[in-house]
């Protein structure tokens, strides 16, 4: 992911192609644009990257505490689902890692502690997201929990103070497994279309003109979130390279529309259970709010002027025409200037 000077790109493209993963013949690797347009495209990779293994983690959870499954039959699922629409890296290593013994011949994964470390490059992600006003939240979602986990000590003593009896899935074991493979492929297409939303709006705020295939293109190879779901992202924007976000997408969307009623199962059965997942649930949730047309914040808006005088605008006046109203007759017309962060 080279950024950088245009003119430079040529004397160098060759050395880095040449030891580039390829990917049907293709060199993994292109120029993304000026100055630091190449750090930000890694950057956001990474962002990505911390949301599916957040996804992942998750579905492994529900399967070890939902469905009380070992961790040999674990790793037969994901060895599974590496043979479809969610073969990718990830989930290989993941099959790979539950099936792993240690040198006593018990399952290594038992006994290594929960608590998550990061590098940042996530929190930079979440940082610029909201810098640039896109709601990132899987991502978001994803750096948090793995903050949470580090409180390990604490969260050993919040255990104690809350138990409850946590109640195992109940059902056909097949099913549930169908349906927490498909919250896991839509929640993935909703994280991939969040760090697509923050590139876009990264291209504009920087004048970087970001080739949005070429992206998903270059990250098949060679990267922790190579997959085979990134040349459907390719070939979204190989249909439409002004592509607004990947849920408009006919390909996209019809992948989540046939799922989420799988996904809504899972969510729903996990909150139930006390199982956390909050990248299922913040993904599920910005579906909901991303096609809801209207949300309720034009009660959070009237509470702005209430209580600080900072305007809003009206349903039936053109966008970009603010009103503030004298909500308790005291005070006078004094209205605060229209700024939004």
């Amino acid at each position: 992911m080279p950024g950088g000077s245009a003119a430079a790109w040529p004397h160098v493209k060759p050395i880095f192609q040449a030891i580039a993963a390829k990917v049907d013949g293709e060199p993994c690797c292109e120029w993304m644009g000026e100055n630091g347009a190449g750090h930000y495209v890694k950057m956001v990779h990474n962002g990505i990257e911390y949301g599916d293994m957040q996804l992942i983690c998750e579905a492994y959870h529900l399967m070890r505490d939902g469905l009380k499954m070992t961790p040999d039959e674990m790793a037969e699922v994901f060895k599974e689902w590496n043979n479809g629409e969610l073969k990718s890296y990830l989930i290989e290593i993941t099959g790979n890692i539950l099936a792993f013994k240690d040198e006593d011949g018990k399952p290594l994964i038992d006994k290594i502690l929960d608590a998550a470390g990061q590098k940042g490059t996530g929190k930079w992600t979440v940082i610029s997201s909201q810098e640039l006003g896109i709601p990132i939240t899987l991502i978001a979602e994803a750096v948090y929990a793995r903050c949470l986990s580090a409180m390990k000590e604490v969260r050993v003593k919040a255990s104690a103070a809350f138990r409850e009896r946590r109640r195992r899935f109940r059902g056909n074991r097949a099913q549930w497994l169908t349906d927490i493979r498909n919250a896991l492929y839509a929640s993935k297409i909703i994280s991939y279309a969040q760090g697509f939303m923050l590139l876009r709006a990264a291209a504009q705020q920087y004048g970087w003109g970001f080739n949005y295939g070429n992206i998903a293109k270059i990250w098949r190879g060679g990267c922790i979130i190579r997959s085979v779901f990134l040349g459907k992202i390719k070939e979204a924007y190989d249909r439409n390279p002004e592509l607004e976000n990947l849920l408009f997408d006919d390909f996209f969307a019809n992948e989540v529309k046939s799922r989420v009623d799988s996904w809504r199962r899972v969510v729903a059965g996990a909150v139930t259970k006390g199982l956390p997942v909050p990248g299922f649930s913040s993904a599920l949730a910005f579906y909901d709010g991303f096609r809801c047309e209207n949300l309720p914040h034009n009660l959070l808006q009237a509470q702005r002027d209430y209580f600080g005088a900072h305007t809003y605008e009206r349903v039936d006046r053109p966008r970009g025409q603010f009103f503030h109203t004298n909500w308790t007759g005291t005070g006078g017309r004094v209205s605060s200037t229209t700024y939004n962060v």
